[in-house]
């Protein structure tokens, strides 16, 4: 009873200290105070407290309550963390002593972290960085191209834990401001009501048409999940509304988990926010926010139009109807009731858009607007059960967030100061040079996936521009294409076999088969797959170029899509002479697709390929109606 008392009031401690840490931050309170608090030491203290708070909440035994041992190393990471944020200035001025006194801390803080990181985040992410860490140390014993620098070790044990090129660096510093500021802001949109009024709304208005449930999970899920940073965090807050009532109306149960599952994904790749990543973006390249808004609203329309065009065609196959309008809430009676909710977004563009408040400040301005008009309509309540909700949603996005920018910034360290990036980059150079850039650009792709396996959307980012996006844009590939591209893939481990893990969380709230939903997301997921191909060769489809370039690539992309996704119908197993028939249109989809890249952007010759391919597409439609 004592330790389950220790336990559960150490948690709360601590992920409130987290986010009182992280508000008093992003609002400059020791600098209002005039406290000299460097980055790097608020950074290392955000990482201790997280360390802490994850060994309590995942124990070592499989008991309820965190043992002893759990709450002491938990202590023990406060105290060396803190030890690298407190000595940060001095140590600066002091950088050829690596005394013991530095050194011993920095290798225990090493070792808590990643022993945090296994038990929170799982063994891909931790393998990786140990992996990272042991080439640091023994790097300059590879052979050939992976042959690193030899770096003292002291002076690497050092590197990486007090130097702002390490651990308390800038991916670190990043994830403690603009990304905090966005969860945050995300889970105070949860508990005010907001995130259940964005699916009433999309429920209100499209519930009725055909196939009404499986679209109103892809409107509410690409609204809230680009706002809430996470594709899981995504599909348990919507999923949960929308996978019944998609079942409810004739929808399988795996088919109504792909839908949630890609359609949440999808969120965290649409502007205005990407899962906060948009900003990340931004200040990796220093280039405008609105610039990677604008870059990022083309593909994300196109992603969403295809998986429009096969969820409506699955419903017309299987002849599904929408709810009735008795079944379904009043538009206008929402908007009078509950139309508050929608003051925190509106006043989110606001902030940023209409007085350039920083990002980090504006989401956390709007989150706790959102708070304060769900009380005023009665939908947030402060209570026992409802600050419980709270810290347990923050600890589950907000600790491997931070754990996982401590690990990047292991990572990136190793990356610099041996020189494997360098060599990296060379070797993917070489395979795009001996074997050309689709090969080079479906390896990246595939190593991102493996790479992005289970880790939050802002941490897949931020590990993958590092890694990888070096090689692709130095085989020519445009800056931001390439980092696009790279996260694109990233995030495609989500419903990508075997991790996949929106896919099986989603499966889990349908009860259906976890592999059938996976196949079936990555099907509904097409677009994703294809586009970042599209994008690197021509950037037009990143709104740069002439309007005419840009509204050719935008046309043969809605025709393909089109045509891709009648070959995606579940019409597939009607024999030899049907499949030869889906194999010739997706022939023909690709070729369209791909029209500006072989006929030239700006050519004429694009509009005799648009009517090829409405004539195809009505021609395909009208067999299947014969067939039917």
């Amino acid at each position: 009873m004592n330790s389950a008392f220790i336990s559960t009031n150490l948690k709360n401690i601590y992920i409130w200290s987290l986010v009182i840490l992280g508000i008093l931050w992003i609002f400059d309170l020791p600098v209002r105070l005039n406290i000299g608090v460097v980055t790097a030491s608020y950074i290392s203290m955000m990482l201790a407290v997280a360390i802490a708070a994850g060994f309590i909440i995942r124990p070592i035994s499989d008991s309820k309550y965190a043992p002893t041992i759990d709450i002491s190393l938990g202590f023990l990471a406060i105290i060396c963390w803190g030890w690298a944020g407190y000595n940060h200035i001095s140590w600066l001025t002091d950088l050829a002593n690596r005394g013991i006194e530095k050194w011993l801390p920095g290798v225990v803080a090493i070792l808590l972290l990643i022993e945090a990181l296994r038990r929170y985040c799982g063994y891909a992410i931790t393998i990786l960085t140990v992996f990272f860490i042991f080439y640091g140390f023994f790097g300059f014993y590879f052979p050939g191209i992976l042959e690193g620098t030899e770096v003292n070790p002291s002076r690497l044990i050092l590197y990486f834990y007090s130097d702002t090129g390490g651990v308390p660096g800038l991916i670190l510093s990043i994830v403690c401001s603009i990304v905090f500021g966005f969860l945050l802001m995300g889970e105070l949109l949860k508990i005010s009501g907001a995130g259940q009024f964005l699916t009433d709304s999309s429920l209100s208005l499209m519930g009725h048409y055909r196939g009404g449930p499986a679209k109103v999970s892809i409107v509410a899920s690409s609204i809230f999940g680009s706002i809430s940073g996470s594709t899981v965090g995504n599909v348990m807050s919507t999923g949960v509304v929308s996978i019944p009532l998609m079942k409810k109306t004739g929808l399988p149960g795996y088919f109504a988990a792909a839908v949630e599952a890609i359609a949440s994904n999808g969120g965290q790749l649409a502007p205005p926010v990407m899962g906060a990543t948009a900003f990340l973006i931004a200040e990796f390249l220093d280039i405008p926010y609105i610039e990677v808004v604008v870059a990022a609203a083309l593909p994300a329309l196109i992603y969403y139009f295809i998986l429009f065009a096969q969820v409506d065609f699955m419903a017309k196959d299987n002849n599904l109807k929408g709810l009735s309008r008795a079944e379904l809430p009043r538009f206008s009676l929402l908007l009078r009731t509950r139309g508050l909710h929608l003051v925190p977004i509106f006043l989110l563009i606001f902030l940023m858009f209409g007085i350039g408040l920083q990002p980090a400040k504006s989401a956390i301005i709007s989150g706790f607007s959102a708070f304060f008009f769900g009380l005023i309509m009665r939908e947030s309540k402060i209570n026992k059960e409802s600050l419980s909700s709270f810290v347990n949603s923050v600890s589950q996005t907000m600790i491997p967030i931070i754990l996982i920018g401590g690990a990047a910034g292991i990572i990136v360290g190793v990356l610099n100061i041996t020189g494997l990036g360098f060599n990296l980059t060379l070797g993917l150079t070489e395979i795009g040079k001996n074997y050309g850039l689709i090969s080079m650009l479906i390896l990246t792709g595939m190593v991102a996936i493996i790479l992005g396996m289970g880790m939050p959307t802002a941490a897949v980012y931020i590990v993958l521009s590092v890694v990888l996006a070096p090689a692709v844009i130095e085989m020519g590939i445009p800056v931001l294409a390439a980092h696009l591209f790279i996260f694109y893939f990233g995030l495609l481990s989500m419903i990508t076999p075997p991790v996949a893990v929106a896919s099986f969380v989603a499966a889990g709230i349908a009860d259906a088969s976890m592999w059938k939903t996976s196949f079936t997301a990555m099907k509904l997921g097409i677009a994703a797959y294809l586009l970042p191909f599209l994008f690197v060769f021509n950037d037009s489809l990143l709104f740069k170029g002439t309007w005419k370039e840009i509204l050719y690539i935008s046309l043969t992309c809605l025709a393909s899509g089109l045509i891709l996704s009648h070959v995606l119908r579940d019409n597939l197993k009607s024999g030899f002479r049907q499949i030869l028939s889906n194999c010739f249109y997706l022939m023909c989809s690709i070729l369209i697709g791909t029209s500006t890249l072989w006929l030239g952007r700006d050519s004429n010759l694009i509009i005799l390929v648009l009517l090829f391919g409405i004539l195809l597409f009505y021609r395909a439609n009208k067999n299947k109606k014969l067939d039917g």
